[in-house]
């Protein structure tokens, strides 16, 4: 799978991932092929790209979970833009609380990890896109760290509104197709703070938490931040820090005109190099909260190899036990003595970031007496591990 920006797409391409309309009805279905009128389509719709699958690739399995989280996504980013157009034309956002308490009911108390799939994007909704993006990410952040329902509906709100001044971004900077520059940056930081006035933080004519304003305040701050000389002196809440990593990481994974969009794994070890910016345990929740590396995902090895994983790592998703493909031998990377000869590297590049092999085919492989074998010990080293 490989992300094809829009003025690039050719007729006969198929689609990898489909395309919904702001209803969260289905336009292009997966595996449709793209035909000359149905790019001018995508081009109206003002999409950076589409996912595009290789002419020999498999059509990659998706879970009914993976399709309903594209649904909504698709569908609140229409009520948050609803939200954000009332706040431009001073009127209050009476359904803010609505799509908080949804947002909250869906991925607020999971069990599970889950894809965070990406939906596709266009300069036009990108800021509403990732807000959603934004707060379900901190949605999930906030379970794992087991916060309270009131400060996930704190945080919640903050993901959805904080960005509010982006709607104030020169279009040209907007549609920038180069990397971003420290004078652009700058104009983005001033349109944070006006996005903020909108709320009227003086007087808080829309009678948001103070918490909440708060926090949006201590976001930008931190979002704005280049080293930790910048942040030196101030008491950040730990729900600002939530906002900054989740915010940093759809950024990263997202399709965006500035840079093309890096793995899962990538955003992790990018979030990781600047404790001092992305907080350390929060990015940790991060990374406990979503699929990262799933079992049939296809890896790039730091050996130059090839393979796929077999089995997740509950405790640490960079040691599952794989299959290599150059020597169709099985390793456990939890293992010491494995992980100094080999590591993941990536996610295969041509590969989808999630799921690239199903369960029936997997199962051709979890039948091999050796993994069988490698599985058992690693089992049984997990359960003497939570024994101690």
């Amino acid at each position: 799978m490989q992300f094809v920006e829009s003025n690039d797409l050719k007729p006969g391409m198929r689609l990898a991932k489909p395309v919904y309309n702001k209803m969260g009805v289905l336009l292009y279905d997966r595996n449709s092929y793209l035909t000359a009128s149905g790019i001018k389509s995508i081009e109206n719709f003002g999409l950076i790209g589409l996912f595009i699958l290789e002419p020999a690739e498999p059509l990659p399995p998706i879970s009914q979970e993976d399709i309903q989280f594209e649904q909504f996504q698709t569908i609140y980013m229409f009520r948050i833009k609803e939200i954000m157009d009332h706040l431009q034309n001073d009127q209050a956002p009476d359904t803010l609380s609505d799509l908080t308490n949804n947002i909250l009911s869906h991925y607020g108390s999971l069990d599970h990890k889950m894809n965070f799939t990406q939906v596709l994007r266009s300069s036009a909704d990108f800021v509403y896109k990732h807000a959603i993006s934004t707060a379900i990410l901190s949605a999930m952040i906030a379970n794992t760290m087991n916060f309270t329902n009131t400060e996930k509906t704190h945080l919640i709100t903050t993901a959805l509104l904080y960005d509010l001044g982006y709607l104030y971004v020169p279009r040209d900077l907007l549609d920038k197709r180069e990397p971003l520059t420290p004078d652009d940056l700058r104009v983005i930081q001033e349109c944070r703070k006006k996005g903020f006035q909108l709320l009227y933080p003086e007087t808080n004519k829309y009678l948001l938490s103070s918490e909440v304003l708060r926090i949006i305040q201590q976001t930008h701050t931190l979002l704005a931040a280049q080293s930790k000389e910048d942040l030196k002196g101030i008491l950040f809440s730990p729900l600002a820090y939530v906002v900054a990593v989740a915010d940093m990481f759809d950024h990263l994974t997202a399709m965006n005109l500035h840079h093309a969009p890096i793995s899962e794994i990538a955003a992790i070890r990018q979030l990781r190099k600047s404790p001092d910016l992305y907080d350390t345990k929060t990015v940790s929740a991060l990374a406990r909260s979503i699929r990262i590396l799933p079992s049939g995902c296809s890896i790039d090895l730091s050996t130059g190899d090839k393979g796929i994983v077999l089995m997740e790592n509950p405790d640490n998703f960079m040691a599952p036990v794989i299959l290599n493909f150059r020597d169709n031998q099985i390793y456990d990377l939890n293992d010491p003595k494995i992980a100094k000869k080999m590591q993941i590297a990536d996610i295969m590049k041509t590969m989808d970031n999630r799921i690239v092999i199903d369960e029936e085919t997997l199962k051709q492989f979890t039948s091999d007496d050796r993994l069988k074998d490698t599985l058992d010990r690693y089992h049984k080293a997990m359960q003497k591990k939570k024994g101690k």
